[in-house]
């Protein structure tokens, strides 16, 4: 073996390629078909694009098949706190040793092919489900669709979240460029559900020139919210007194509805799901970083909100859930990210920001995250810091009992954070 721990590993796949990001399936393929596979899995295969809520549905949707007692794999990304969350089986972060004789495999295989960390990641995760005979595969995409490692697969039925501006020097600049590229993960013949009432011309375009059935909310699915449950039904089938979501944010019925669609495809397929097993899977959910509340004087709220449909949820979230103190927000942001956008929508729920720098090539330091804040934000409600872990110490030391402190702007803000805790 090339190395004997994963850490080794992942060191060594950040630098194996020239770039971190290289859209495209050529050389993914190349190390795929090397290791004796082929577009087709032996599983069911649901494939996630969009710009928010991608987490959210796989996590509601695996939860909910669980319960149904099928064996699950999910593939997610980036990661909070340990690399294996990318890869689960059951629920259950895939073991070290596991993941290391997966890429060892590959790496065997792939001979000259020079893969990217993701595509390593991509290719360890369907070996992994192979080898654990899983039913059922939840493949969240990393970035856009059409070029995404996770595209090399053929899916049984795509789930297309709501699709708003991020990663614009990649996918366009606009929301018709952007859902073109979503719309690659559609397959010819096989079902497309759309979270989004509205979604891009260009995305049901595809769908239609791919001849796949489509499924749009508000049209061949809707719910009805009542104060302590919902309703969900189409033209063929009626769940009832449904559960809300454990998952905070009434936005997380949008997310739920699309996935009950996926589940009612799945039934037409032969799948079993009953009713009581979508409530149980619906108030079971977990997923760390999305509202997530840690109690006490002074609650934290930990949420990876980084672009700018993110931040309006969130805004929302912060009026639904007032605070008898402040909120304080501790943000550190990636350098592609608009965070004046996000500051925008936010700066009316949020008192002092607490700015701190992130590492790496990508992150934005605190003196560059301030002057984009600042634009929305005034500046003597911004504090600058050298890093995420001294903005939190100090909005901690300024925070007094019934104020809340809010962390947000990135997965490694979040993660940041909660290795303090």
């Amino acid at each position: 073996m090339r190395f004997k721990t994963l850490s080794e590993w992942l060191c060594w796949q950040e630098t194996l390629h020239f770039t971190e990001v290289d859209p495209g399936l050529e050389r993914i393929d190349q190390a795929w078909k090397a290791l004796g596979g082929n577009a087709k899995l032996p599983f069911t295969v649901i494939t996630v694009a969009g710009t928010n809520g991608k987490g959210s549905s796989v996590a509601m949707l695996e939860s909910i098949l669980r319960s149904a007692g099928y064996s699950t794999g999910t593939y997610t990304s980036p990661h909070v706190l340990r690399y294996n969350e990318r890869m689960c089986v059951d629920g259950q972060p895939c073991t070290d040793d596991e993941i290391c004789d997966a890429f060892q495999r590959i790496d065997t295989a792939r001979k000259t092919i020079s893969l990217t960390y993701f595509e390593f990641a991509t290719l360890a995760a369907v070996e992994l489900f192979n080898d654990k005979k899983v039913d059922i595969a939840i493949l969240e995409v990393g970035m856009g669709g059409r070029l995404d490692a996770v595209n090399l697969f053929d899916t049984d039925i795509a789930l297309i979240t709501p699709i708003s501006l991020d990663h614009t020097a990649w996918l366009g600049d606009n929301r018709e460029q952007i859902g073109k590229e979503k719309a690659g993960i559609i397959r010819a013949n096989k079902p497309v559900v759309f979270s989004e009432a509205s979604p891009p011309e260009s995305v049901l375009q595809h769908a239609l020139e791919s001849a796949s059935p489509t499924y749009q909310a508000d049209r061949e699915f809707s719910i009805v919210q009542h104060s302590d449950n919902w309703q969900w039904r189409t033209a063929k089938r009626c769940w009832s007194d449904l559960p809300f979501p454990a998952l905070e944010g009434s936005y997380q019925l949008q997310n739920a509805a699309a996935v009950l669609q996926v589940l009612s495809l799945l039934i037409e397929q032969g799948y079993s799901v009953s009713e009581q097993q979508i409530k149980t899977g619906l108030t079971q959910v977990k997923l760390a970083g999305r509202f997530q509340r840690i109690s006490g004087d002074i609650e934290q709220i930990l949420d990876v909100t980084h672009n700018e449909q993110g931040a309006k949820n969130l805004a929302k979230l912060l009026v639904e859930i007032p605070v008898t103190g402040r909120t304080l927000a501790v943000v550190g942001m990636l350098k592609d990210k608009d965070a004046a956008s996000v500051a925008k929508i936010l700066n009316t729920s949020i008192e002092k920001w607490f700015v701190g720098s992130l590492e790496g090539s990508r992150g934005m330091t605190s003196e560059q995250l301030s002057h984009q804040l600042n634009q929305s934000i005034e500046a003597n409600k911004i504090k600058q810091f050298d890093s995420v872990e001294l903005a939190h110490k100090q909005a901690w030391d300024s925070a007094k009992k019934g104020d809340r402190i809010l962390i947000f702007g990135s997965f490694h803000t979040v993660e940041a954070v909660l290795r303090l805790n």
